[in-house]
């Protein structure tokens, strides 16, 4: 007996679910789907053991399908041929020679794939064009605008499958690929060698790294011991081979952690051995007429150590303020706001009734109350059946008061790093959006503010430090980059597609934490209300490659410990801080760590909601309700 046609959506699901689990070898992967889920290609989409995909329209058109089976082939593809063992242990430690690193395995995994099946390549493409579009590839002009690690991915592909680069993409690739030296060429095209065996390929890739100086030449680059050619091969071991190959890893992973946890716990040790004496330098909140938040600041404090060489730019002249609006065409900005629109909705439902909820208890705190049993005043009608009753009774009277709720203003700061790149920047982005949106309706002011650098290695910082010489310890050495997405004072109508921008690719670089902390700081302190917040979301430690190359390797981590402990012991400011995949708690007093870039939006509310509560009870409080 026919059960009937199938509905043709349910049915895609289905087969698309069974495709991603064969290819994986993987029975027990779970598979959910969600509209305009937009992450890229064989970078995200997985959590645990579950991947999630964008869903085709209803009328499944063919482009959306071979966008999703594109994102399916590539989680596949890199659950089955992907070790994540092998590549945090051979992973860079710079973030530019990380994400390169990231980008090149990638096009390796799904090199694999698409030379074994036609069908997953066509796939890949489709998936790898839509990412193109998404980027704007196609507008990128100079070599500062495009994305390096994106560059040499799609470079690797080509050596690795035969295929060209996409036409979108072909531009962008060509301003990189002449000026690539010679051996970094040849590195590229000997990726080839090692395309199934991925600890020799990453010893290839770090050569390359070491090639284009983007990370130190290191002679040790010898495989760690003799693999199978093809990983195919590998999952024919026997099994008490295996048994013992698990067991060395263990013990390898274990001394891993002793060796760490000793390093991170010396390193805790230094960063608290600071100065003893009083430098005492209280904030200038009427310093002249500076404008406030420029990267020259007078009332910085001083945050010299001990027996360190103190913190200090080696050039402010190439810092730069600016808006979001300046740094992108209107009509890309358009663009990259309807981007933003279509993914707002998967996390819509869930955060607004966050949202809706915080908003109630704003409101709440902000109501009038009465006070009643008094001698004069509006005459209380709930008392008069009493009088009725007993016409000796005294009239009773009630007045109204206002609930005492302090005038307040909240700055989201955010880190516009390299590594934020993909889904933690897109929640984080949508994260503003609606904290605008709500506080807004509440009466309480809300300033986006976001943090990068505008070169990798240095900029012209860097240039003038080489001009000059090459003094020793420069300090801070990249040209800064704050961006303010929304003013305090700007409706969220007037701001709301700067915040489209943070999807840009190319504006996210390197991270120095501690000056934009200072920066978004003195702008609030000047502000006039009576309550000022500020809020930090980061994935990690303070990283700079061309600062951290020249000074000691905590540098950049002392000064942001420095200004947190200011801001924290001596600052109006209530500083409270979310890291991303990253524990921040070691930094901050106050402080929750996600290990999911999805719980952004409810957590940030959460605190909000937390601080107001205590702000009810009359008192700011340590660690309490923050560390998670």
């Amino acid at each position: 007996m026919s059960s009937g046609p199938k509905n043709p959506v349910e049915e895609f699901r289905r087969v698309t679910g069974a495709t991603m689990r064969a290819i994986a070898r993987n029975p027990e992967l779970q598979v959910s789907f969600a509209p305009n889920q937009g992450h890229n290609p064989g970078m995200g989409g997985l959590s645990g053991n579950e991947a999630r995909l964008p869903l085709p329209a209803r009328n499944l058109p063919a482009a959306d399908v071979a966008l999703a089976r594109g994102e399916a082939d590539a989680i596949a593809l890199k659950l089955r041929h992907h070790n994540p063992k092998i590549h945090a242990r051979e992973a860079p430690k710079s973030q530019l020679a990380r994400d390169i690193f990231q980008a090149l395995e990638t096009a390796r995994v799904e090199a694999i794939g698409a030379k074994r099946m036609d069908g997953v390549r066509q796939n890949l493409n489709a998936a790898l064009d839509e990412h193109c579009r998404q980027k704007g590839f196609v507008r990128v002009v100079s070599q500062q605008e495009g994305s390096l690690p994106d560059v040499l991915r799609l470079l690797a592909r080509e050596s690795l499958t035969g295929q060209a680069v996409p036409d979108l993409a072909r531009g962008m690739v060509d301003l990189w690929r002449g000026d690539l030296p010679q051996k970094v060429r040849e590195d590229i095209e000997q990726l080839t060698q090692s395309l199934t065996n991925q600890a020799a390929y990453a010893k290839a890739t770090r050569r390359l790294l070491a090639d284009m100086e983007l990370e130190a030449a290191d002679d040790e680059f010898e495989p760690d011991e003799e693999q199978p050619e093809n990983e195919d091969d590998q999952d024919q071991q026997n099994p008490d081979d295996k048994q013992e190959t698990k067991g060395k890893d263990q013990q390898q992973s274990d001394s891993q952690m002793e060796l760490e946890s000793e390093a991170a716990e010396s390193a805790a040790a230094e960063a608290e051995d600071v100065d003893s004496e009083d430098t005492d330098m209280e904030m200038d909140a009427e310093a002249g007429d500076e404008k406030p938040g420029s990267p020259k600041r007078r009332n910085e404090p001083d945050f010299s150590r001990r027996n360190e060489a103190p913190y200090k730019p080696f050039t402010t002249q190439f810092d730069e303020v600016v808006d979001a609006a300046e740094l992108c065409d209107p009509e890309e900005l358009a663009r990259l706001r309807q981007l933003l629109d279509q993914q707002l909705t998967a996390l819509q439902t869930v955060v607004a009734k966050l949202a809706n909820r915080l908003q109630r208890r704003l409101l709440a705190k902000q109501n009038r109350s009465w006070h009643f049993d008094l001698e004069e005043g509006i005459l209380d009608a709930a008392r008069l059946p009493r009088v009725v009753v007993n016409p000796e009774t005294p009239l009773s009277y009630k007045q109204e008061s206002d609930t005492e709720f302090r005038d307040t203003v909240v700055s989201l700061l955010i880190d516009n790093s390299g590594s934020m790149r993909g889904r933690p920047i897109t929640v984080a982005a949508m994260t503003g959006d609606i904290l605008a949106r709500t506080l807004e309706r509440c009466g309480v002011k809300v300033e986006i503010l976001g943090f990068t650098t505008r070169m990798w290695k240095g900029g012209q910082s860097r240039e003038s430090w080489i001009a000059a010489g090459k003094p020793g310890n420069p300090g801070r050495l990249n040209d800064l980059r704050h961006i303010v997405y929304k003013a305090a004072d700007a409706p969220w109508r007037r701001a709301r597609k700067n915040l489209g921008l943070m999807l840009r690719e190319g504006i996210l670089k390197e991270n120095i934490d501690g000056e934009a902390l200072l920066w978004a700081h003195n702008r609030l302190v000047v502000r006039p209300e009576q309550r000022k917040i500020l809020m930090v979301i980061s994935d990690g430690a303070p990283v700079d490659d061309s600062t951290l190359s020249v000074n000691p390797g905590n540098y950049l981590e002392h000064h942001l410990r420095d200004v947190i402990d200011w801001i924290e012991t001596r600052s109006p400011v209530e500083l409270v801080a979310i890291g991303i995949g990253h524990d921040v708690t070691r930094y901050y007093r106050r402080a929750v760590t996600l290990v999911d870039a999805e719980q952004l939006g409810g957590t940030v509310l959460e605190q909000l909601a937390a601080l107001f509560d205590e702000d009810q009870r009359g008192g700011r409080g340590g660690r309490s309700g923050f560390a998670a």
